[in-house]
This record gives C-alpha cells, sequence and structure tokens, in this order.
C-alpha cells in the first residue's frame, strides 16, 4: 500500500511541477530530415552529425513544486562540438506544436552560422541572433513568435530578488534587442553597446538564470578539451531500428565526462572474514570476474544516469583474456564465395518493421569437395529408399478419350458413332496419347550447418553426421522419384556475413560432384535462420512448379552475435516463413532440439513442423515425412 500511494504521490506532483506540454512534444527524430537540410544548406558543415544532446545539470532557480518532486534538475541544452551538433531529443517548451517544431529550426539556423566557442552567453548568442536575421530576414517573424511566447514563460523581474532580476531583466532584454535593431536599421555596433551596457552588472558564470531554449550554450567541458574520436561500424550497428536500441546509440552517441583510477588491487584494507576461508593456493584462479560482454538494460540506464563514468586499467594483459568470438579462415582456406553477397531484409519486432538491406548473404561453394561416392555403411539404406520412391517416377502409358492427341482411339469413335443420336453430349473424345504422369514438384532442403552441429548424440556420431546421412539418403530417393529438388546449407557470423553454401542447385544431377559436397559439409558459426530462409525463398520461388517445399533442417533457436538472440531472432524467422507462405510456398520445419515445440508452433505453425526425439533415425524420418508432404 505505501509503494502504490507513493506512486501516485510521485506521478501528481511531477506532473504538477511539470513546466512543459507533453501534448505539444515534438521529437528530434520527427524533423531530423528539414533540421538536417536547413543546416547544410545554411552552409553548416556537411561531415556534422546531428545527435541528441544529453540532460545535463543546469543549475538554476527552481520552482517550489519542482524541489518538492525532485524535478527540474537537468536539461538538455543545443550546443555544437568538433564534429556535430547537439539538439534536444525532445522539445515541448511551447503549448503549440507549431512553434515546438520552429524551435528545432531555429536551432538549426544558430547552430550552422556558429562559428568558434562561445565566451558570453548572453553577448555571443545575441550577435550570433543578429547575423542570422540580417542574412536571412524571412526568419524574422519566425523569431519574433518564438521570443514572444517564451517571454510569457520566463519568470517575472518582479517576484525574484535584486541581482536576479537584474539578470533576468538582461536576458530578457538580449532577446529582444536584435529584433529592435533589425527593424530601425542600426548597425551591429549599436547593438554590442546596448549589449555591453545591459550587461555589464551580471555575469554569466556566478548565476545560471532559467534555460533559454533558443540559445545555443557551451560545450561540456569533457568536448573541449580533446576532438572526439572516430566511431567504429561495430559502434553504429543494426539496432538503431528498434526502441530500446535507439536507446542504446543515442547512449553511445551522447559522451559522458570520465574520469581514470587506478585499478584496485584488494592489498590493502580491512579483511572482514577469517582467514581459514581463503582459497588455498591450488583451488585460487586469477580470473576477472567483473567483466562482462553480455549486454545489460539496467547498465545501459546506469550510464544514461551517470554525470561522471569511472575507469581504470585492468592489471591482467590481453592474453590473459579468454576470446570466445569465432573468426572467420583467411580466403585462401575458405569456401569459395559465388559474388560479393546478396542484401536480404530482416524484421525488427519492436518496431514492427521490415529493415531492408540489413544482411548480406553471401552465396559460397566448398573448396575442399571432390568427387565422392555414397558411403558403404549407407549403401543398403540407399537401395530401399531407391525401390521405394521409384514407384512415385513418372511410367509412360496410354491417354485414352483425349479431345487431342499422337493417335485415334477406335474404342472412343465406337462408342461415339453409337451414341450420338442417343447423347446430347456435345464433348467428343476420340484421340489417345502414349505420355508420363509427372509430378510437378520442386523441393529445397536448407540445413543448419552452425556450430551446435559439431556436438555429439552418441558415442559414434555428431550432428553433423546425421545431417551428412541425411542429405544424401534425401537425394537417393529423390533422384530415383526425378523430382527436381535443390541441397544448400547455412551458417552466419553477425548480419553482415551469412554463409549461404550451395551444395546442388535445381539444374544440377545428381552425381559424385555433389556427393563430394555433402561429404565436405562441416560446422559453421551461427544460425541467423531469417535471412537464410529469406534467401532459400528466392531460389524456389524461381521453379515454375506447381508445388513447391521448403524443408529446414536444423538442430535448434535462431541465434547470431548480435541482437539476433531469443525473441529477436524468433520473430524475424517466423516472419521469413509467413514471407514464403505469401510467395505460394510451402515451409516445413523438421529438428533433433527436444524443446523445440516451445518455440516451433509459433514460428512455422501447429501443423508444419516435426520434432525427432532420437537424432539417429533423422535420415529414415526425413525420406518418410517427404513422401508424407507430397501424396
Amino acid at each position: 500500500m505505501e509503494e502504490q500511494v507513493g506512486e501516485v504521490w510521485h506521478n501528481f506532483i511531477t506532473k504538477k511541477a511539470n513546466r512543459n506540454f507533453p501534448q505539444a512534444t515534438v521529437t528530434l527524430q520527427d524533423v531530423n530530415k528539414e533540421v538536417g537540410v536547413i543546416f547544410r544548406a545554411l552552409g553548416g558543415n556537411p561531415a556534422f552529425r546531428i545527435d541528441p544532446a544529453q540532460p545535463q545539470k543546469h543549475p538554476t532557480r527552481r520552482s517550489f513544486l519542482e524541489n518538492i518532486a525532485g524535478s527540474g534538475l537537468k536539461i538538455a541544452l543545443a550546443w555544437t562540438d568538433a564534429e556535430s551538433i547537439r539538439l534536444p531529443e525532445s522539445i515541448a517548451v511551447f503549448e503549440q506544436k507549431a512553434l515546438n517544431k520552429q524551435l528545432y529550426i531555429w536551432l538549426a539556423c544558430m547552430c550552422a552560422q556558429q562559428s568558434g566557442n562561445f565566451n558570453q552567453l548572453i553577448h555571443d548568442n545575441s550577435i550570433l541572433t543578429f547575423n542570422i536575421l540580417t542574412a536571412l530576414p524571412g526568419l524574422i517573424p519566425v523569431y519574433e513568435s518564438l521570443i514572444e511566447e517564451h517571454i510569457k514563460h520566463r519568470p517575472s523581474p518582479n517576484t525574484l530578488p535584486t541581482r536576479e532580476a537584474l539578470h533576468e531583466n538582461s536576458i530578457q532584454r538580449a532577446l529582444q534587442l536584435p529584433l529592435q535593431h533589425i527593424k530601425n536599421s542600426e548597425p551591429r555596433s549599436f547593438l554590442e553597446a546596448q549589449l555591453l551596457l545591459h550587461t555589464s552588472n551580471t555575469s554569466d558564470g556566478k548565476f545560471q538564470p532559467a534555460h533559454i531554449p533558443l540559445w545555443l550554450y557551451f560545450a561540456p567541458q569533457h568536448h573541449t578539451n580533446k576532438a572526439n574520436k572516430q566511431r567504429s561500424d561495430d559502434e553504429i550497428d543494426e539496432n538503431d531500428n528498434s526502441d530500446q536500441e535507439k536507446k542504446k546509440v543515442n547512449t553511445k552517441k551522447q559522451r559522458k565526462k570520465s574520469e581514470r583510477v587506478e585499478d584496485p588491487n584488494g592489498k590493502n584494507g580491512l579483511i572482514a572474514f577469517r582467514l581459514e576461508s581463503l582459497f588455498t593456493w591450488s583451488e585460487f584462479a586469477n580470473v576477472d570476474r567483473t567483466t562482462d560482454e553480455s549486454k545489460d538494460d539496467d547498465i545501459e540506464r546506469v550510464a544514461e544516469d551517470l554525470d561522471i563514468i569511472t575507469v581504470s586499467k585492468q592489471a591482467g594483459t590481453k592474453g590473459s583474456m579468454l576470446k570466445f568470438d569465432l573468426d572467420l579462415p583467411s580466403a585462401d582456406v575458405d569456401d569459395i564465395p559465388l559474388g560479393t553477397g546478396i542484401l536480404q531484409p530482416e524484421w525488427n519486432y519492436k518496431k514492427q518493421q521490415l529493415q531492408q538491406d540489413q544482411c548480406c548473404v553471401i552465396p559460397m561453394l566448398s573448396r575442399e569437395a571432390d568427387k565422392g561416392e555414397l558411403p558403404l555403411h549407407l549403401k543398403p539404406s540407399a537401395r530401399k529408399v531407391r525401390a521405394q520412391f521409384e514407384s512415385l517416377a513418372p511410367l509412360r502409358s496410354w491417354q485414352r478419350n483425349q479431345p487431342q492427341g499422337d493417335e485415334i482411339d477406335v474404342n472412343a469413335w465406337v462408342s461415339y458413332f453409337c451414341e450420338k443420336n442417343q447423347s446430347q453430349n456435345s464433348d467428343i473424345n476420340l484421340y489417345q496419347s502414349f505420355k508420363g504422369i509427372h509430378r510437378d514438384l520442386a523441393c529445397l532442403l536448407l540445413a543448419d550447418l552452425s556450430l551446435s552441429t559439431d556436438s555429439w548424440i552418441n558415442n559414434e556420431c555428431r550432428v553433423i553426421d546425421v545431417i551428412r546421412d541425411s542429405l544424401f539418403l534425401f537425394s537417393e530417393a529423390l533422384s530415383s522419384s526425378l523430382d527436381k529438388f535443390a541441397l544448400y546449407g547455412f551458417s552466419s557470423k553477425k548480419r553482415d556475413h551469412i554463409r549461404f553454401n550451395m551444395i546442388k542447385n535445381f539444374d544440377e544431377s545428381y552425381n559424385a560432384r555433389v556427393k563430394g559436397r555433402i561429404q565436405a559439409i562441416k560446422p559453421g558459426y551461427y544460425t541467423r535462420m531469417g535471412a537464410a530462409i529469406r534467401q532459400a525463398s528466392d531460389v524456389l520461388s524461381e521453379q515454375k512448379s506447381a508445388q513447391r517445399l521448403l524443408l529446414i533442417l536444423t538442430d535448434g533457436k535462431p541465434n547470431d552475435l548480435d541482437h539476433y538472440e531469443g525473441r529477436y531472432g524468433i520473430e524475424d524467422t517466423r516472419a521469413a516463413v509467413q514471407e514464403a507462405k505469401k510467395n505460394g510456398l510451402k515451409p516445413f520445419c523438421i529438428t533433433i532440439d527436444e524443446k523445440a515445440e516451445d518455440y516451433l508452433p509459433y514460428i512455422y505453425g501447429s501443423n508444419d513442423y516435426l520434432v525427432i526425439r532420437k537424432p539417429e533415425q533423422l535420415p529414415r524420418e526425413l525420406t518418410r515425412l517427404y513422401c508424407q508432404l507430397t501424396q
């Protein structure tokens, strides 16, 4: 009850203390394009970024309600640095949404025309305003409406102490002077004299007035000391697409003040436990448990709240750290890439948006594949499978009672002349043809070749061995039934390197070279399944068959090194499956993951997957399943 009452009180007093107008909020994302165009059109550096400004402490007089609510301590100020302009992430200082949008435009003009660092807040902003209004007189009505509305919401000098009232008068006078001098056609020297007169008894450093949203402020100290380092491509990741990812990207853009301290070595201080509880020499392991590469939302939130981030230099060397990432092999020993790559989209479930050109799928051909033969242990099973699937092959026979054909059907002619006076049937089928009935079917089997397939299922074979045997028997079966089929494998290492291994395409026959490629398959990297399914769907969609079956053979969940984990990967795979179904394909998943029933019904549907409990039965179950799906 106390927590509920406290939460209600906090929401109430915070809302009452808020000086802004949330219903008229305009975000930087809404006007980012307009701001960028105006900034660069007015002479702003085209290489500058437009980034959200981090709220920072702004010591000023707060209202009674703000003191109670603990709000108003930090304000997002507009400023520039050596390589970007920083504008508030959202603006709601005016009651009209149009004015808040115009304020963004005005700040973009200020940033474009600013040259050099500010030395005096009042003087420099007033001179900069005068220069802009002189060069761009079309902005005079905009500026006039902005200052008129802003002064209404500023504190009245009559309610302030003497020194603060003097400073507030100077602020309001400095806001109006540039406009007055422009209308009176007075030179800039008159304006500077007026500013000197009105600000001679005030100091910008000793007291900070209420926030002036129309002005630019000094850049934070840690930005003026040194130039920012160029961000790497990994920092600007694919996560600029969801709301949570945008927040993380903005956190990276919002630099913090930092300090460096020595790494505590634990040699000083009071020992608060008995010495006999310490590890023995043989039990001690010098492992740093404080470092963790996993992403944590709480860490991001805490980093946003901190004004100063303290870092320390680790005592250990790089050689003492464990590196779990997988490196790609060199080009001379890696598989042969078939082109530079194919761009595929990816579904962002947080934004409910299909992001175009997010993944790069690289078709590859095994470099180690030579001509091969069917393994000896599979030959007995292959004979049985071929005998079973030969019955599905098309057989040539006489097709009678046809409207046209190779020969006249004598029986049809006799029946026609005998019954023509008694029947009113207008269909005359008097021909016969000798031809085969073909199954109009194409099948693409997509095999998961991720690193997890290197695990052992028993003392004799690994998962990759079972997949290899399945591909052999599947090929033996479909080559006997004369069905069109293709074989591909996939694995991934982040979104820019998705390996799409070509084992057999639709135009190739099942021969010794294809057998060699099956024999050469090996575990790869991770399982970015959505992009692989989209690429396989594109290949299968080129076939003109009436029935097009997409079989996905896997051993686990979709996953990858980056954010493609958990729900993100599942949602993207589900979206890829739905796209394939809309294109007239029939996706079906076969897995050996015992926990697959927790997520596969959501991805494929309740009837479009099969969980095989005993992985060693996969080769036999795969061919049996194909018969059921294609009959």
